[in-house]
C-alpha cells in the first residue's frame, strides 16, 4: 500500500508520520502522494535567528521533512525512512508563509534520492536541497500513550 494523502488545505501529520519536532515548529502537511511531499510553515518570531531572518536550520528541517515524505509516498511497500545525507544551498531569505516541495529523483530497493525546493510567499525559490534516504523494514508501532515500540527485528534497515 502506498501513502496517498492528498489535501486541499493544510493538515496536521497523520499518526504514522507524526513528528513532535515538526509539530513544535508548526509545520503543516499539504501533500503526500505520488512520490511528492509538500509542507508549509507560517514564519513566526520563534523561527528567526539573531538577524531577524528565518533560521537556516528551520529551512533545512522543512526540506528534510518534505523529502522524507516524498520518499515514503513513493514507496510501494509503505516503509519508513531515515536521512542518510542532506545538502542545501540557501539563496534568498523567505518571509511570510513558506512552502516546500520534495520529490523523488531516483529510488532503488533500499534508498531514495530526493530533492526539495523551498518557496517564499511570492513563489520564489529560496533554498534548494538534496537528500539520500534509507528505507526501513517497517514503521515502529505506538503504545496507548503514543510512544514508539521498537522491537529487535525493527532495528534492521535492510528490506
Amino acid at each position: 500500500m502506498t501513502n496517498t494523502i492528498k489535501t486541499t488545505e493544510a493538515t496536521t501529520f497523520p499518526r504514522d508520520i507524526d513528528v513532535p519536532f515538526l509539530k513544535l515548529l508548526g509545520v503543516k502537511l499539504e501533500k503526500m502522494a505520488d512520490g511528492e511531499g509538500v509542507v508549509s510553515l507560517a514564519i513566526e518570531e520563534k523561527h528567526l535567528n539573531t538577524w531577524g531572518t528565518v533560521h537556516g536550520g528551520a529551512l533545512l528541517t522543512l526540506a528534510d521533512a518534505a523529502m522524507a515524505i516524498a520518499a515514503r509516498a513513493g514507496d510501494p511497500d509503505d516503509r519508513s525512512v531515515v536521512t542518510i545525507e542532506l545538502k542545501n544551498m540557501f539563496m534568498l531569505t523567505p518571509t511570510g508563509t513558506i512552502r516546500v516541495v520534495g520529490s523523488i529523483v531516483q529510488r532503488s530497493v533500499t534508498m531514495a534520492f530526493c530533492e526539495a525546493k523551498v518557496y517564499d510567499e511570492n513563489d520564489k525559490v529560496c533554498c534548494l536541497a538534496t537528500g539520500t534516504f534509507k528505507y526501513f523494514k517497517k514503521m515502529a508501532s505506538r503504545d496507548a500513550n503514543g510512544s514508539r515500540i521498537v522491537k529487535e527485528d525493527q532495528l534492521s534497515i535492510e528490506k
